[in-house]
């Protein structure tokens, strides 16, 4: 069996979508699952819609997903260059333009923009320029002395009107159209750049490529990319086309959502791990049913054949539970690196920023709630003194209110006010009182706190806050209670 070589062939035009990411993915595990080669190929044709510095996102972004590339611009594997204004630079489009043309599978379109707008039909609602192949007809002296003249021109495909064309896709299965439907589609533009559709498939051919992944919006296009391998002679690769991924009201993924991007989502306290996971899953199911892999695992378990047709919804909720699943599993140190500014944020005071960090770890699912989390240890909220009543607890305004002024001096006279210090005098306290500790421990936990669910319970809070800070704090709760 031949190697496999995918790849990833994105254009510098800014962020990474989502879904070019996918893409990328995909290519990656196909290529590795079967110990193949993953190349990256940059498509700049478009001069236009290039923006500067995208290609450093692009490798930044394959870097940081761990989708090393076996070959690409940094890495000559033989069939290079691997950027496509080089390539056009060579002339190699230009080349295999005219190969067709000799053939007679494409020709020279004189055409001027006025004749081509007059061509524009409105159909149901839609304005549609179909090509009438006028300039097919030119004799060859025609095209030499217009050649010869400079007139500017493009390069087209010539597509038969009758019969139709037959594409197979992994996922899709056979698609046949009728052969009037496909235009005679621009290969060289009057710039003398490819068009996309011309570039990818001289450059798949020539790089060796045996399996396309790519969106599914261009499975339209896909037929003519069959008459032009057929035109050369050259063999057809493995196409997958990979499902639309919409947001969660069902709409095509776009800027507008705020998480369009691989770059979105890192901004907005998601792993990097924990996203590479769930774009694996957008469109595609393990046989086993679990969703937690590493990037070695999808290799292992990633199957095309299990991919779906239908949109992959980019579910926010079950991202962030995935990546809360990730930060739980993370190494303490680590995820105490990556907490650490978010903390610094709320918390100004000199507390022990290990110590929150780890009481907050498995608490969150993304590191902008850390916020939420810990505000209070900076300055008790304002908060309403029902708080202090919890029917399972037993306990109420007037019971709490007498509970911490019995508590108050013992703490004042706390020689150590560590968490094991501290949880041993109350456990006794509510022992020679026949109190359950929850009666005891509800009301100190919500005047140092101020909040119904904390990080920690009320001793590793005190503790954390210290002696000082925490007789202030139950003080100001007695008042409010009063």
């Amino acid at each position: 069996m031949a190697e496999v070589r995918t790849r990833f062939a994105p254009s510098p035009t800014g962020r990474m979508h989502v879904g070019n990411l996918r893409t990328a993915l995909y290519a990656y595990l196909i290529a590795k699952h079967e110990n193949g080669k993953f190349i990256l190929r940059i498509e700049d044709t478009d001069q236009e819609r290039e923006v500067e510095g995208a290609v450093d996102i692009i490798y930044r972004t394959l870097a940081k997903t761990g989708l090393v590339h076996d070959e690409g611009p940094d890495k000559d594997g033989g069939v290079g260059p691997y950027i496509q204004s080089e390539r056009q630079a060579q002339g190699i489009y230009l080349k295999y333009a005219k190969e067709l043309v000799e053939k007679g599978e494409a020709y020279y379109c004189f055409c001027t923009k006025e004749r081509l707008d007059s061509l524009e039909t409105d159909m149901e609602g839609k304005t549609v320029s179909r090509y009438d192949k006028h300039c097919l007809s030119l004799s060859k002296e025609e095209v030499e002395a217009n050649l010869a003249a400079g007139m500017p021109y493009v390069i087209r495909q010539n597509n038969p009107i009758e019969g139709t064309t037959t594409f197979h896709d992994e996922l899709y299965g056979d698609i046949t159209v009728p052969n009037e439907e496909l235009d005679d589609m621009i290969l060289i533009k009057s710039d003398g750049f490819p068009t996309y559709n011309f570039a990818n498939v001289v450059d798949d051919h020539l790089m060796g490529i045996t399996h396309v992944v790519r969106g599914n919006e261009y499975l339209s296009s896909a037929p003519k990319y069959n008459r032009l391998y057929e035109a050369f002679g050259w063999e057809v690769p493995v196409y997958i086309h990979c499902p639309l991924i919409t947001d969660e009201t069902h709409k095509k993924l776009s800027k507008r959502s705020g998480h369009s991007s691989f770059e979105d989502l890192l901004e907005q306290g998601f792993l990097t791990e924990a996203i590479v996971n769930f774009v694996a899953l957008l469109g595609w199911c393990p046989e086993e049913n679990r969703e937690i892999f590493s990037l070695p695992e999808l290799v292992e378990a990633f199957d095309y054949h299990n991919m779906s047709k239908s949109p992959a919804v980019l579910d926010m909720v079950k991202l962030s539970w995935m990546n809360g699943e990730y930060i739980k599993a993370m190494d303490p140190d680590a995820f105490y690196e990556m907490a650490l500014p978010y903390i610094r944020e709320v918390i100004t005071k000199d507390l022990d920023m290990k110590k929150i960090a780890s009481m907050i770890q498995t608490r969150i699912e993304t590191f902008p709630d850390i916020k939420d989390q810990i505000d209070f240890l900076e300055a008790v909220p304002e908060y309403s003194i029902e708080m202090y009543t919890h029917k399972k607890m037993k306990t109420n305004t007037e019971n709490s209110l007498a509970l911490l002024l019995e508590i108050l001096p013992l703490l004042e006279s706390a020689e150590h006010f560590d968490n094991d210090s501290l949880f041993e005098m109350l456990q006794n306290f509510a022992k020679e009182h026949e109190y359950k500790t929850g009666f005891v421990m509800w009301p100190l936990r919500t005047a140092v706190s101020g909040k119904q669910a904390t990080p920690g319970g009320a001793t590793e809070l005190m503790a954390l806050l210290g002696k000082e800070e925490t007789i202030a704090r139950i003080r100001a709760a007695i008042q409010k209670l009063s």
